[in-house]
């Protein structure tokens, strides 16, 4: 028999085995979150043959207990749950799933079945994560008379060169104009930098990544008392 698969890891199929089932009759609650954003999208249910569906299909499914059989989200309405991972709480009695949905999530037509987007920052800020992507579509797809495709086909000089114009206008606009007007230059800024780090292969991933490795070391040494 496996192990139990240690809370916040992301589960395998070997994993179903381990969780338990059998305190809720054969059902696990899934909490699905957005796998962007991180905001919480609905509450379904799972048993073991929707959990190694969901991990065989790559989409979300669950189990009806109103239709008592598998049902994969959107399956009607095309709405779907695109996985990306699902993990186990400290009890193995419940599931959080992250995913990407196409649509709609709930059947009132909103974007959650929870009334709408938490106002929390991470949620807000969130946002960028999904620029990125729009950012991404662009230049795969090229879309007639799109401004992201075509500075990206002129190259990182070009790109640099605006993020250099765009940081000069920033800065202008910090010291002589108001605050709706330095907000504008702000997002002119922050649009081009991330398509300058496209150009370079990279993303916002490993500029955080970098921040947090510079935060964790100033901790270190303030603890060190250096």
């Amino acid at each position: 028999m496996s192990s139990p698969p240690v809370p916040g890891a992301p589960l395998a199929p070997a994993d179903i085995d381990t969780l338990d089932f059998d305190k809720a009759g054969g059902l696990l609650p899934a909490i699905v979150q957005h796998a962007r954003s991180g905001v919480v999208l609905m509450l379904g249910y799972m048993n073991r043959e929707a959990l190694r569906e969901t991990l065989a299909r790559g989409r979300v499914v669950f189990f009806s207990r109103s239709r008592q059989r598998l049902w994969e989200k959107g399956e009607t309405s095309g709405h779907t749950l695109e996985f990306a991972a699902v993990r186990t709480d400290c009890d193995r009695d419940a599931l959080l799933v992250t995913a990407l949905p196409a649509g709609p999530v709930c059947h009132l037509g909103t974007a959650d079945c929870f009334g709408g987007d938490p106002p929390a920052q991470a949620s807000r800020l969130a946002f960028l994560g999904e620029l990125e992507t729009v950012i991404a579509q662009r230049i795969a797809e090229r879309p007639e008379g799109s401004y992201t495709a075509r500075l990206y086909a002129e190259g990182p000089k070009r790109i640099a060169q605006k993020v250099g114009e765009e940081g000069l206008e920033v800065a202008l606009a910090a010291v002589a104009e108001p605050d709706d007007k330095l907000v504008g230059e702000a997002a002119d800024l922050l649009y081009h930098l991330l398509l300058l780090l496209r150009s370079r292969g990279l993303g916002l991933e490993q500029v955080v990544a970098e921040l947090k490795s510079r935060h964790a070391g100033r901790a270190r040494t303030s603890t060190s008392g250096d």
